[in-house]
């Protein structure tokens, strides 16, 4: 049975009369990256700053590791580590001086265990140089060392591939598998980066308005969702045509969108050119979560 890490159960919040969060609902397991995705005032940043005790919920539940936030706070907030937009660092230490400043806050956090993150974040070649001479990419690589110092069980990440390169950007990707498959972490990603959640994330919860409207894996949110993109001539003849064979999604560009049939589409190609109907694209088009955001949402803005 797949252990539940973090439990959060009919949260709401409302700020003066306005309710902000209205409800929501969410579970991560044990060894998964879970993205979190909303459109710009959905309510995605008030719900991460409750997950991590910067504001308080009015009403619903958080446990974290089965640790109600509201009753035993230490317990819960001792099982999680964080970034909350960019890592808070130290410029003019040194990235040793700035983990070993963050561990004595921390109970029974020693030089061992500095060694070990700094090790699995793969910045042991230049732990001890100042943080102002890192990368962009060092420097959430250090922010999350930091944050695992406390050996949580689940790990929050506000934006971590924020400002990255394309090159960095992908270390990161892989970094987070990592630290979900090899080490166990429970990880909740939130981006605006629609196609890295998709390569990111085993299941992805998409919240708009205070109110979470789909929550599943990335596999089962695009499956079926295959279309085979037409441009032919004469455009009515051939919209016509396909329209009696299958479901036709007309775009304004004048793109003929169809579901993909692996063994009708050959057939339907060969309808359109007996039929005296010019084709001049048939392309198979993968299913992104950028189409499927836009569809729940409305197409509104990401955050």
């Amino acid at each position: 049975m797949e252990k539940i890490t973090l439990s959060v159960q009919n949260l709401k919040k409302v700020i003066g009369k306005k309710e902000i969060i209205k409800g929501i609902s969410f579970e991560l397991k044990e060894g998964e990256v879970f993205g979190f995705l909303g459109p710009n005032g959905a309510g995605k940043t008030t719900t991460i700053r409750m997950l991590v005790g910067l504001i308080k919920p009015t009403s619903g539940s958080i446990e974290i590791c089965g640790y109600n936030i509201k009753t035993h706070f230490y317990h819960a907030l001792k099982n999680l580590g964080c970034i909350v937009e960019n890592p808070e660092l130290y410029p003019y230490l040194t990235g040793s001086d700035n983990l070993l400043h963050f561990a004595r806050m921390l109970e029974g956090i020693g030089e061992e265990r500095i060694k070990e993150v700094t090790e699995l974040v793969g910045l042991t070649e230049r732990i001890h140089d100042k943080v102002k001479t890192y990368s962009l990419g060092m420097r959430q690589r250090l922010g999350i060392a930091q944050a695992l110092l406390g050996r949580p069980k689940v790990l929050i990440l506000d934006e971590p591939t924020n400002g990255l390169d394309p090159a960095g950007i992908r270390e990161m990707r892989q970094f987070i598998r990592y630290l979900a498959k090899k080490e166990g972490l429970s990880v909740l990603v939130s981006s605006h980066l629609l196609s890295e959640i998709q390569l990111l994330c085993d299941r992805v919860a998409i919240i708009s308005k205070g109110t979470i409207i789909r929550t599943d894996t990335v596999h089962h949110l695009l499956s079926n969702r295959e279309r085979v993109v037409w441009h032919f001539h004469p455009y009515e003849m051939g919209k016509q045509l396909l329209e009696a064979l299958t479901t036709v999604e007309e775009k304004k560009d004048g793109t003929i969108l169809t579901e993909f049939h692996e063994t009708k589409i050959a057939e339907w190609n060969k309808l359109l050119v007996e039929a005296g109907v010019s084709v001049t694209e048939m392309n198979r088009k993968l299913p992104v979560l950028e189409d499927l955001f836009l569809e729940l949402t409305g197409g509104d803005r990401i955050e």
